[in-house]
């Protein structure tokens, strides 16, 4: 595969991103829904590829639809590297509050999260003992599926391709990413849903008028008016381009974290691996700790860096850039054929994942946030079935003017809960685990962690009055 086909499918990608938005502003359902323009384009790439349009034709020409075989190929390797820079950038920049104003604010959040997180492996261990292995003969794994998509997203799903692959599951990256779809469009059109529930009955303290949402809002264009720079030079551009600066610091979180995984893997080789022919970085993907070198490096800026290099809104733009890059390969590499074969058992997943979401929505989130719950619970509920953006997007279309703590609550969650759960080292480690160790026993370690959050959040925080 030469350099010419890597930057020419690329180029493709970056083609199908702008088609993309444009069908997205000429279409009023769209913008309604609040689709990403990745997933639009996603989806363009995936009806034009081998799965679709490959597969209707009847022409040797087209057996990868309209692009190349080495294009599509390249698409199936992208998200695996994308998904390092997406979680690299997650804490660069990023302002640590002090712990008890981010316990005192957060902690609901965090309760909340924690709780959907590990009842979806209890949940989906249990369809994976009682249905999906013995009936269907899928891997237990099958059993992390859940988490892994509808909390871990397209990125998480598609970091862990090379773990399925070794541990013997390769169906279950395309399971994976065709359920971080469902859990995307679930979140956004049951999320409205709820909206629209909840200000025609008195839910949302915020929204009076379920219609209310901006022009710009539903066409994702800002007027020229209101436009803000993408963001701030903290470098001369006659010394370096701050962009590229920006790309150094993320080059470097990526690097330290490979460093530091290769330091696990050393140490296990040396320690109990050997004695016990037991080994779990191995298959630990790298971008949980690209994370950590994220997190390492901020550390070292808040001490040492006094001229402020670090500017936040350069990094959201890299990682935005990553993240529409990352969906919109993953859904054009995306096999139907596998999701076809395993259908029935992808049915039960997607059911399972939509329900359990919006019942512990709708039951928990009263009970362990003490004041907004609807307005602060729904960004732990669009969280829950895909990415973090959904639920940015549910809070700021029900609380528009940002009256309520929910948006600095949901960012401080982030800090005790990116580094665990939804693509963290409990994601990233879970399918390593059931492999190694059975179903059962995961299960069981993931119900006591399920109901101490779970009491926490109502007996800690639930408590607690409205100030």
């Amino acid at each position: 595969m030469t350099l010419e086909v890597i930057g020419f499918a690329l180029i493709v990608l970056a083609t199908l991103l702008i088609l993309g938005k444009y069908i997205r502003v000429k279409i009023p359902i769209l913008q309604r829904l609040f689709l990403p323009t990745s997933l639009i384009g996603g989806s363009l790439a995936l009806m034009l590829g081998p799965e679709v349009l490959g597969r209707f034709s009847h022409s040797s020409t087209f057996q990868a639809g309209i692009f190349t075989e080495e294009i599509v190929q390249v698409w199936a390797d992208l998200p695996g590297l994308l998904i390092n820079i997406v979680f690299a950038c997650l804490f660069i920049g990023f302002v640590l509050p002090k712990p008890k104003k981010m316990w005192e604010t957060g902690g609901p959040h965090i309760a909340l999260g924690y709780t959907i997180s590990f009842a979806q492996y209890v949940v989906g261990i249990l369809l994976a003992i009682l249905i999906i292995t013995p009936i269907f003969g899928l891997s237990p794994a099958a059993g992390a599926l859940i988490e892994i998509s509808f909390v871990g997203g397209h990125g998480t799903a598609a970091g862990l391709q090379g773990t399925f692959n070794s541990l013997g599951f390769e169906e279950g990256y395309d399971l994976a990413i065709g359920l971080s779809t469902v859990g995307i469009l679930s979140g956004i059109i049951i999320g409205m849903a709820i909206i629209n529930w909840g200000a025609r009955n008195g839910k949302s303290k915020t929204l009076q008028h379920p219609n209310d949402i901006s022009i710009e809002q539903q066409s994702g264009i800002v007027p020229v008016e209101k436009r803000e720079s993408a963001g701030t030079k903290t470098t001369s551009t006659m010394s370096i381009e701050p962009l590229a600066l920006h790309i150094g610091f993320v080059s470097i979180s990526i690097f330290s974290g490979y460093m530091i995984l290769e330091l696990f893997i050393w140490l296990e080789t040396l320690t109990y691996g050997k004695a016990f022919d037991f080994y779990l970085f191995e298959y630990v993907p790298l971008f949980p700790f690209a994370m950590i070198g994220g997190i390492l490096l901020q550390i070292f800026l808040s001490r040492f860096d006094k001229q402020h290099l670090v500017d936040r809104e350069s990094i959201n733009r890299i990682q935005g850039v990553a993240l529409d890059f990352l969906i919109i390969s993953a859904m054009g590499s995306l096999s139907l054929q596998v999701i076809g074969n395993n259908l029935i058992p992808f049915i039960i997943l997607a059911v399972a994942g939509i329900a359990l979401n919006v019942i512990l929505f709708l039951y928990l989130a009263p009970k362990m946030i003490p004041h907004y719950w609807f307005e602060r619970g729904l960004g732990d509920f669009g969280q829950s079935t895909g990415v973090a953006a959904t639920g940015i997007m549910l809070m700021r279309t029900v609380d528009p003017e940002n009256k309520t703590p929910a948006l600095n609550a949901f960012g401080y969650k982030q800090i005790l809960f990116e580094p665990m759960v939804g693509g963290g080292l409990v994601t990233a480690a879970s399918v390593p685990f059931i492999i190694q160790f059975g179903p059962t026993p995961v299960l069981i370690a993931s119900f006591i962690l399920m109901a101490v959050f779970w009491y926490l959040g109502i007996k800690v925080f639930g408590k607690k009055t409205k100030k």
